[in-house]
């Protein structure tokens, strides 16, 4: 068992058929037993991804609609939401003027950064952030996070 917080650009993949789609299923897969994190935001951005790729011709909407189901039936059940606080808000504001990051991606890192911390400080082991998005794997690597991408995966 092992502990993974998932930004949005990973999430997707476990419902779009993308690179790195089998390893996701794979690991968010319940007989894995693992614990699975994300922040509240994440709900609100895979719905617009899914439909923004219905709106570009990535996909069919038929399937935007499937997608956008199945994560919707998973989101209380699988994964462990957590939510932004003051803390996690003022960190997420230093992230992005630190790194210049997008400022959902900036709430992902310091939500990240911040149960990372409450893990060591509770003598557990430390998380993986998986992402798929090459500036944020980057700089969560930077910032000391054991770090994952799907990309690197079939």
């Amino acid at each position: 068992m092992a502990v993974y917080y998932f930004d949005t650009s990973a999430l997707v993949k476990r419902y779009a058929n993308e690179r790195g789609t089998g390893w996701m299923v794979n690991l968010i897969n319940p007989t894995a037993n693992h614990k699975l994190y994300t922040v509240r935001i994440t709900g609100p951005e895979m719905i617009a991804a899914f439909f923004r790729k219905a709106n570009t011709g990535q996909i069919p909407r038929s399937d935007a609609v499937i997608f956008a189901q199945n994560f919707k039936a998973n989101w209380q059940n699988i994964y462990r939401i957590i939510e932004i606080d003051s803390q996690v808000s003022d960190n997420a504001m230093l992230m992005a003027e630190k790194h210049g990051l997008r400022g959902y991606d900036a709430v992902h890192l310091a939500t990240a950064i911040h149960l990372e911390l409450i893990r060591h400080n509770r003598g557990l082991p430390r998380l993986i952030f998986v992402s798929a998005d090459n500036d944020l794997f980057q700089t969560a690597q930077n910032e000391g996070l054991l770090v994952e991408n799907p990309n690197n995966y079939p």
